[in-house]
């Protein structure tokens, strides 16, 4: 059994996120799920939310926006409309990303849908800021 898999988190900017980590948490749609190495193969949605990534036995905290996840026994690789470290967050970013993400999904969904999925966003990113763990 593998000790670690590989976490590869990519946006339309680039890699936001590419390394080993004993596990993963990430907002499904069905719920936070958790992936450890040997995972069984499975392609599903993520939801606007947070990603947890544990690295040396610390945790590292992402917001990330809707998009897909891939998941092998040695691999997670998420494509996503945003992505933004704990360390990294602060109220300019997060007006940013969610300006950003609202005029990209007024392209593809109603204004209604598009709100609702901004609203999730910025409630999500505004979750991670207030945490009080340590910022990676």
């Amino acid at each position: 059994m593998a000790s670690t898999l590989k976490l590869e988190i990519v946006t339309p900017e680039g890699t936001a996120w590419s390394e080993q980590v004993e596990m993963v948490t990430l907002p499904g749609l069905e719920g936070e799920m958790g992936i450890y190495p040997d995972h069984v193969p499975l392609m599903t949605q993520v939801v606007p939310g947070e990603i947890i990534a544990r690295r040396h036995g610390e945790d590292y905290f992402l917001a990330v926006g809707p998009g897909f996840v891939e998941i092998t026994g040695d691999h997670v690789s998420i494509l996503t409309d945003m992505a933004i470290k704990g360390d990294e967050l602060d109220d300019a970013k997060a007006e940013e990303a969610c300006k950003a993400a609202e005029v990209r999904l007024r392209e593809r969904l109603g204004q209604e849908e598009a709100a609702a999925v901004v609203a999730a966003v910025l409630r999500s990113v505004l979750h991670l800021r207030g945490r009080r763990h340590p910022r990676h």
